[in-house]
């Protein structure tokens, strides 16, 4: 502690410098907190997606459709629990602007579990009770002040039997859904009146959720079902929902390996700019040195001030980028629904802030500890 005043004198020696210093650190933390945060809070996102659940889908593509009949043969292989039918279809709710997706689901016995939503019992029992019931997800109610007993008018591409394109729900209660990724623009209907009622593609489904008895099962049940409807007029293909989140990261690019290349590009630079600051500050501090020296401070006593001086900069300075990076950050997370910054990264990008301090300032303090009393006070 009685060396703090001391510390204190140094760092603030030169203010100009030392502010300069403070904000490339800061915009450098900053920079490393947003994108660090995204690459962990994307695996971390990943990791906790349900691997008990599983899609069964057209092995054509995701857009193409499957028989409903399929679902008896796919509640037959061992290790299933529950199989739900779900079709899907895009909507408007009054205009263009605002879309809306329609998930058509059969509210069966145990039908949540292979979904990732959360649903009060009383809105579950409500959907079931009536054919034109909706569940409107907890985003569209905050963005539009629906309620409990609205009728909900949509206008879709698909045709009623009736030639119509307008459809409307009742709106029963809310859900919000935790998958990674998801949207908040879903309304949940009944699949048998939405089946019933549609002009063209009845009695097919965009896919169906499988949940299953044991994640470890996921990739034997998988394959069990994709066996069975192999070399068929509808073979299938079937995915965890933790391998659809995985391809949905894969098809942005090769995350990793940008943030990488940023965040070290951005070290390499910073490193380069707070080591040739330091050494200029030690330059300019030599005649106060070799004094300290005279009134008996021993090389390694200066070493460790120096370093104490660049560690005590570079950490505030690293802590209010990062403060500033959380911030920021669930602006920048909503490329990537769903994720959050974990503190790791703080963690990380400060134990960062006191390797780059150390480096920085490794060869100024030895510098400093190597300097002749004599020639430094005679070059005053």
């Amino acid at each position: 502690m009685k060396f703090l005043p001391l510390i204190w004198s140094g760092i603030w020696r030169k203010p100009g410098r030392t502010i300069l210093i403070f904000l490339q650190v800061s915009v450098a933390f900053a920079l490393f907190g947003v994108l660090q945060g995204l690459k962990a809070g994307t695996e971390q996102a990943i990791s906790q997606t349900r691997g008990d659940l599983l899609l069964v889908h057209s092995s054509l593509s995701l857009g193409d459709t499957l028989p409903l009949a399929l679902l008896e043969q796919i509640k037959s292989v061992p290790g299933v629990k529950v199989v739900i039918p779900v079709g899907l279809q895009g909507s408007v709710y009054q205009r263009p602007g605002q879309p809306t997706i329609i998930v058509a689901i059969r509210p069966d016995r145990d039908w949540v579990s292979a979904f990732t939503f959360t649903i009060a019992p009383e809105a579950e029992a409500a959907l079931r009770k009536s054919r034109t019931a909706a569940l409107v997800n907890a985003g569209l109610v905050t963005k539009y002040g629906f309620k409990v007993g609205d009728r909900i008018p949509l206008v879709t591409p698909l045709a009623q039997t009736s030639g119509s394109t307008d459809w409307a729900f009742d709106m029963v209660g809310t859900f919000t859904d935790s998958d990674f990724g998801a949207g908040n623009n879903n309304i949940l209907v009944n699949f048998d009146y939405f089946d019933e009622a549609r002009a063209v593609g009845k009695g097919t489904v965009a896919h169906f959720n499988v949940a299953i008895a044991d994640p470890k099962l996921a990739a034997s049940v998988a394959d069990e079902i994709d066996r069975r409807f192999a070399n068929s007029a509808n073979e299938t293909r079937t995915d965890s929902l933790r391998e659809l989140a995985q391809a949905q990261m894969q098809a942005i690019g090769d995350l990793n390996f940008l943030i990488r290349a940023i965040v070290g590009a951005v070290f390499v630079a910073l490193l380069f700019a707070t080591g040739t600051m330091m050494m200029q500050s030690i330059r300019e501090r030599t005649p106060e040195l070799a004094v300290l020296k005279t009134l008996g401070f021993s090389d390694r006593t200066l070493v460790v001030l120096i370093l104490i001086e660049a560690v005590g900069v570079c950490v505030a300075a690293a802590a209010a980028g990062l403060g500033l990076a959380t911030l920021v950050f669930p602006f920048a997370a909503k490329i990537v629904r769903g994720i959050a910054m974990p503190l790791v990264v703080v963690e990380l990008g400060l134990a960062y802030a006191v390797l780059v301090a150390l480096v920085s300032a490794a060869v100024p303090a030895v510098r400093a500890a190597r300097l002749q009393v004599v020639s430094a006070l005679a070059e005053r």
